[in-house]
């Protein structure tokens, strides 16, 4: 009986005999990134810059997304849609400008308005229905600051302009927001921030997913070019 056993004990593969370890595998190999990569410090340093760009992005994640929410559904919250109070006066000029340009510089002293035009349109004078009459050139201004726009319509030879002042109720400034129109530079590069941070949130929220294993970077990689090819064909179709 002891024979037995033990010759049981000798025969490979038979169970209850410590079997040989297996080669470790690598864990998907090293497509597409360099190998020095795949130490855990990358991936510790990917995990916070992930949750610290988080961070930076929730405040203005949570601004833009609820005015967001209250932009698109404004109809079923009954809640009044973008509108705009209207003031109409003309302006006297103390000289006839000699360009629009000119005509600019004074607008903004007037007007208290620091921020260049974001609208300068010349029309040219042309002939008007009634026979031998001509219509003079045209100025047309706008300013567009943060919380109303400035519409501006000259005449050339005119001693007055007539201005158009619209103000914004609260979505249509909400509105406004979202397209950064009238803003600050300070406004749009803080937006500029919040979109980079979009963009590297997204790249290393993949990364992380993925571990940085070849495999599945590679099926990344596929179903992107395929999302791609496909977006590709239905705009161009």
């Amino acid at each position: 009986m002891s024979a037995i056993r033990s010759s049981i004990k000798a025969e490979p593969g038979i169970r209850g005999e410590s079997a040989a370890p297996r080669p470790a595998k690598s864990g998907g190999g090293h497509l597409f990134v360099p190998a020095r990569w795949h130490r855990p410090v990358v991936l510790k340093w990917l995990r916070r810059t992930h949750a610290w760009l988080g961070i930076w992005g929730a405040a203005l994640g949570l601004l833009f997304g609820t005015t967001g929410l209250l932009l698109n559904h404004r109809a079923t919250m009954k809640i009044p849609g973008p509108a705009y109070d209207n003031t109409q006066w003309q302006l006297s000029l103390a000289q006839q400008p000699a360009d629009i340009d000119a005509l600019v510089r004074q607008l903004q002293q007037e007007l208290g308005i620091a921020k260049p035009p974001h609208q300068k349109k010349v029309e040219a004078a042309g002939p008007t229905p009634w026979p031998g009459a001509m219509q003079p050139e045209r100025w047309l201004i706008a300013f567009a600051v943060p919380l109303a726009t400035v519409n501006a319509e000259y005449w050339v030879g005119n001693q007055s302009v007539s201005i158009k002042r619209m103000d914004p109720n609260l979505m249509a400034r909400l509105n406004r927001l979202h397209m950064a129109t009238g803003a600050s530079a300070a406004w749009i590069l803080l937006t500029d921030t919040m979109a980079g941070a979009l963009i590297a949130l997204s790249l290393t929220g993949v990364l992380l997913w993925t571990k940085l294993h070849g495999s599945r970077l590679l099926a990344l990689g596929i179903g992107g070019v395929s999302l791609g090819l496909l977006l590709l064909l239905g705009f161009t179709a």
